[in-house]
């Protein structure tokens, strides 16, 4: 099987939000969630919107030193 960074998706209570997204990477997202389907039947590729952008941003170095940053100021440190 090929190898993804998003294995499975979280049970979570969700934060409706509509984003308008360009056919390249709406096609992309399509192909993403039919790979992590399998042989299941292909699962709504909107689900996978939300652990693309966590990885993205834990993956992000700059983010992460900003929000640290923030933390500090915001608890006196």
């Amino acid at each position: 099987m090929t190898e993804l960074k998003i294995r499975e998706l979280p049970d979570e209570k969700p934060v409706k939000m509509t984003v308008a997204l360009p056919p390249d990477v709406y096609c992309d997202l399509l192909a993403y969630a039919a790979l992590l389907s399998g042989n299941d039947g292909v699962m709504d590729p909107a689900r996978l919107v939300a652990p693309m952008l966590r990885q993205f941003m834990m993956s992000d170095k700059g983010f992460a030193r900003a929000r640290r940053k923030e933390k500090a100021v915001v608890s006196g440190g």
